[in-house]
C-alpha cells in the first residue's frame, strides 16, 4: 500500500503496528497508538536497521529497533522544521532535558535526564510502520542517500563518525578493530577524512573487502599469540577505534600503537576494561570510548555521508515476523554482511 501523506490537521491520532521483544526471546507482532502532541511528528516508517545492540532487548517487553528512516505524514501545530512528504530518520537518543551542563553546551547525548532506546518508550520503535517522535529529535534523509542506506546510518554511522571527527585527524593511522556493522563504515569514514586506515579482524574472509573500502592493511588475528608484536607492523597506529561486537584485549594492541595514542572503544558491553596501567601511563596512551553521537554530529554525519558516497553494505529482510526472525539469527552467528536492513513492501518508494 503507497505511503500516506497527511494533513496535520488531519491526523491527530497515530495508529500502526509494531514488533516486540518477550521473555522468551519471541517476536510479538503488535499494535501502537499515540496522539500527536504540538511539538511531534508522525513518521511512516520504511526501513530499519537491526543493530547489534538489538540482541540485548530482544526478551524484554518493548518495541525493538532504533535506526529508523521514513517519510513524514503529519506534524504538530508547533512544528516548524518538517512538513508531510520529508524524509527523516531517527537514532537511540529520543530526547534530553535541555537545560543541564551537557544538553547546554551541546552534549545533550550525556543528559542524565535523556530518554534512549531501551530505557524509555517502549511502546515505540523502529521495528514498525509508524513513529511519533519530538521533531527537533528527527534528523533530514539528504537527497543522495537512499533510505535503505540510510537506516544503518542512524546509529552506526553516527557512533563511529563522531569520535573520528573529534579525534582523529588525516595525518593519523587509524586501526580499526572489527569489521562488522559499525567497522565497515568506520573504515569508509576514516579514508575520506583523509586517514590511514589499517584493519584488524578475526575474519580473514573480509580482507578482500576490507581493502575495497580504502584500507590500507588488513591483519588477521584470529591465531595471533599474546599480543601483536609479531604482526610485523613497523608503523604504530595513532588511533585505534574498537568497533567488535564484544569485548577485546587492548593491552594486545599496545605494541603496535604510537606514544600518546587514542583507544576508543565503541563496544556496548557491561564487561570490565582492563589496561596495563604503566604502559599507558609510560606511553601516555588515553583511553576515551565513545557510545552515541549530538544531533549537531549526527547532521554532519549524513551531511558528509552524502557528499563522501558513503553508504553501508546491506543485507535485506522484510519488515515481518518472519524477516525479522531471520535477521537476527543471521546477525546471532555472526553472518550478516554488513548490516541488516528491515523494510516495508510498500507499492510506492520513498526513494
Amino acid at each position: 500500500m503507497p505511503v500516506p501523506i497527511l494533513e496535520s490537521n488531519e491526523y491527530r491520532t497515530a495508529q500502526g503496528i509494531t514488533f516486540r521483544g518477550s521473555s522468551n526471546g519471541r517476536i510479538l507482532k503488535s499494535s501502537f497508538q499515540k496522539s500527536l502532541g504540538p511539538d511531534e511528528v508522525v513518521v511512516k516508517v520504511t526501513h530499519s536497521g537491526v543493530c547489534g545492540t538489538d540482541l540485548h532487548y530482544m526478551m524484554q517487553d518493548m518495541v525493538l529497533g532504533h535506526e529508523a528512516v521514513g517519510v513524514v505524514t503529519s506534524v504538530g501545530s508547533a512544528c516548524t522544521i518538517f512538513k508531510p512528504g520529508d524524509r527523516v530518520g531517527w537514532g537511540y537518543e529520543h530526547y534530553s532535558c535541555g537545560s543541564c551542563t551537557p544538553c547546554l553546551t551541546n552534549e545533550e547525548c550525556h543528559c542524565l535526564k535523556a530518554g534512549y532506546y531501551g530505557a524509555s518508550d517502549f511502546d515505540q520503535g523502529s521495528f514498525s510502520d509508524i513513529g511519533v517522535w519530538k521533531e527537533k529529535w528527527l534528523f533530514r534523509i539528504p537527497d543522495g542517500i537512499k533510505s535503505e542506506d540510510a537506516a544503518p546510518l542512524m546509529c552506526g554511522g553516527a557512533s563511529c563518525f563522531s569520535p573520528l571527527i573529534e579525534h582523529c585527524r588525516p595525518i593519523d593511522r587509524v586501526g580499526i578493530v572489527g569489521m562488522g556493522g559499525l567497522g565497515h563504515l568506520a573504515i569508509q569514514f576514516a579514508v575520506k577524512m583523509g586517514c590511514e586506515v589499517v584493519v584488524f579482524s578475526r575474519s580473514e574472509s573480509k580482507h578482500t573487502d576490507a581493502l575495497a573500502l580504502g584500507a590500507s592493511a588488513f591483519y588477521d588475528i584470529q591465531h595471533v599469540p599474546s599480543d601483536f608484536s609479531s604482526l610485523g607492523i613497523t608503523k604504530p597506529i595513532d588511533r585505534l577505534i574498537i568497533t567488535a561486537a564484544s569485548l577485546v584485549d587492548i593491552s594486545q594492541f599496545y605494541p603496535v600503537l604510537s606514544r600518546k595514542a587514542i583507544v576508543i572503544p565503541l563496544t556496548a558491553t557491561k564487561e570490565t576494561l582492563s589496561v596495563p596501567y604503566y604502559d599507558t601511563l609510560y606511553n601516555g596512551v588515553k583511553i576515551i570510548p565513545s557510545m552515541l553521537s549530538t544531533r549537531y554530529m549526527q547532521t554532519k554525519m549524513l551531511e558528509f555521508a552524502e557528499r563522501h558516497k558513503i553508504c553501508p553494505i546491506i543485507e535485506k529482510f522484510p519488515m515481518t515476523e518472519a524477516g525479522i526472525v531471520a535477521a537476527i539469527e543471521k546477525l546471532k552467528n555472526g553472518q550478516i554482511r554488513y548490516r541488516a536492513v528491515l523494510s516495508w513492501d510498500y507499492s510506492n518508494s520513498c526513494d
